[in-house]
This record gives structure tokens, C-alpha cells and sequence, in this order.
């Protein structure tokens, strides 16, 4: 019997429109064999969270690069907890400071991913928290 394709919703919160890095996961989450929602710029973290629901997604990735992680992440957490779905893990990337990660953590975040990860270590973490290692 053929496992589920894990399914991941990739996305960019508020303003923020730098959108190579998320791109790039994206791509590299298809190779991967799954499948992959790009929302794109621009995203409010409850149009996100309903995309997750109505997608039945496995994971919730976001790209931030503007400095409002500490603002958006937070509320898109609360909005999945409201909604009772923490079944689903957040993981992020881009440029996030070392010193915001373990906040972050704290918060419901599951992953975090700066400069230099690569792509492997991203497919690895989604299938580690998507359970299909």
C-alpha cells in the first residue's frame, strides 16, 4: 500500500515579497514527491490557516524576510490552536535572528531554517514532522 503524499502549503506572510527562498523549498518539496500549495506573497496568517484546513495540508512552511516574524508567525501559531489543528507544524526560514529562534520555539514554531540550510535538510525535516521518514 502506497503511503500518503505529504501535502505542505508554502508561503510568504504581510508584506513581505522576497520570494526566491520559498520558491526554491517549494521546488524542492515537489522533487521530493510531494505535494506542494504556493500561496505566495502577500498572505494573511488566517488565509493561510483556512488554504491549510481546506487543503488538508500535512505542514505549514512561511518564508519570512522582512522582519515581521516576530509579529505574523505568532498569530498564525494562535489562529491554529484556535481552530484546534496543531496537528499541523509550522516550520519557517529566511532571515530570522539567531536570537528570535528559541522565542519562536517556544511559541509552536517547529522549525526554524537560516542562511546556509539546505534543501535536504529541509525535505528531511517535513518528513520527520509529517511522520513519513
Amino acid at each position: 500500500m502506497m503511503a500518503k503524499k505529504i501535502k505542505a502549503i508554502i508561503s510568504k506572510l504581510g508584506l513581505d515579497s522576497h520570494e526566491r527562498g520559498a520558491k526554491l523549498v517549494a521546488a524542492a518539496l515537489r522533487d521530493a514527491g510531494m505535494e506542494v500549495i504556493y500561496l505566495g506573497s502577500f498572505q494573511t496568517p488566517e488565509g493561510v490557516v483556512n488554504t491549510a484546513i481546506q487543503e488538508d495540508a500535512d505542514i505549514i512552511g512561511i518564508s519570512c524576510h522582512c522582519g515581521e516574524h516576530l509579529t505574523l508567525l505568532p498569530i498564525l501559531v494562535d489562529i491554529i490552536k484556535t481552530k484546534k489543528i496543531d496537528n499541523i507544524p509550522v516550520i519557517a526560514g529566511g532571515v530570522i535572528p539567531k536570537e528570535n529562534i528559541s522565542d519562536l520555539k517556544k511559541m509552536g514554531v517547529k522549525e526554524i531554517f537560516g542562511y546556509g540550510t539546505t534543501m535536504s535538510e529541509v525535505v528531511k525535516c517535513v518528513q520527520t514532522n509529517c511522520n513519513q521518514v
